[in-house]
């Protein structure tokens, strides 16, 4: 599939796949009230497999899956899935606003990540966005009750699994960069939704929960925002350079304090919003750092 060059289409596209992303979290933390995560993770990456089979397909690239460096991919996917185990754990503990804006924490921590396991060279300028974003981290828990006062203990918990989100997404994003080097795009996609569905497929006999038709309807709209969201995202890095798109991912924090008034009638505190945008702009300034040192050489 040719690259569009349209910044305009890509844009668009990446602003509905991210408010469909942040619906997918809201139903996540909907269904998350009886159904254990891990069944969650289940519905959500077994049904993204025709979705992604449907992209590779589009792509004219076909179903490789021929690998001589599967123990890296079956790392890839182990940090992808504790990612996503996470973030959905996460959801069923904490406001759906916050938990949206800790999980734009990934840049921080790849930059982090990035100099003991690839050796580069984090600068001023990067250091800097990397403490501006901790210093988001921690005006969203002081907002939430941290260091003034007791704090309640799952909110606590859900704060630490929503970085611990950060932390697996960011190696999973470390480890793409090393297998892109040698193998394709759609096999790295492949092998990640065939061995995450094998592998929150294998606690369903010990964590199983039979839905009812309600929660079924909720699992499966989850399954289906989450591939329709993945295509759109597709679409629109096929459209527009990242570079020109990662700022309208974080439009996800607007959704997000819409969906949590409308479902769950929840509102983020000035504390909240303050911390999100700390970490919004810290992200956006390693985005643009990356841009100029990728100019550069």
């Amino acid at each position: 599939m040719p690259l569009r060059h349209d910044a305009r289409r890509g844009a668009v596209l990446m602003l509905a796949a991210t408010a469909l992303f942040t619906c997918m979290g809201a139903l996540v933390k909907l269904v998350g009230a009886r159904i254990p995560f891990t069944e969650i993770m289940f519905f959500r990456s077994a049904l993204a497999l025709p979705v992604v089979a449907l992209i590779v397909l589009r792509l004219g690239q076909g179903l490789h899956l021929a690998t001589q460096r599967f123990p890296q991919h079956l790392l890839r996917a182990t940090t992808g899935t504790l990612a996503m185990g996470c973030s959905f754990y996460a959801l069923t503990l904490l406001p759906l606003a916050e938990h949206t804006a800790l999980t734009f924490t990934t840049p921080i921590f790849v930059t982090l990540l990035a100099i003991p396991l690839l050796g580069e060279r984090v600068g001023v300028h990067r250091f800097g966005a990397v403490l501006v974003g901790f210093a988001g981290i921690l005006v969203i828990a002081l907002g939430q009750g941290g260091f003034a006062g007791p704090m309640d203990r799952w909110l606590l918990i859900g704060m630490g699994v929503a970085l611990l989100h950060g932390v697996f997404s960011a190696l999973t994003t470390l480890l793409v960069r090393s297998l892109s080097a040698t193998e394709r795009s759609t096999t790295i996609v492949l092998w990640q939704s065939l061995l995450m569905t094998a592998a929150t497929g294998a606690t369903l006999p010990f964590v199983w929960v039979t839905p009812t038709a309600a929660e079924l309807a909720l699992l499966l709209a989850i399954g289906l925002l989450g591939g329709v969201a993945q295509v759109l995202l597709t679409e629109a890095f096929a459209s527009a350079q990242v570079s020109s798109l990662g700022a309208y991912a974080y439009t996800g924090i607007l959704w997000a304090v819409l969906l949590g008034w409308l479902l769950f009638g929840t509102l983020p505190g000035l504390a909240t919003l303050a911390g999100a945008g700390l970490i919004v702009i810290a992200s956006l300034y390693i985005l643009h750092r990356e841009i100029r040192r990728g100019v550069a050489r």
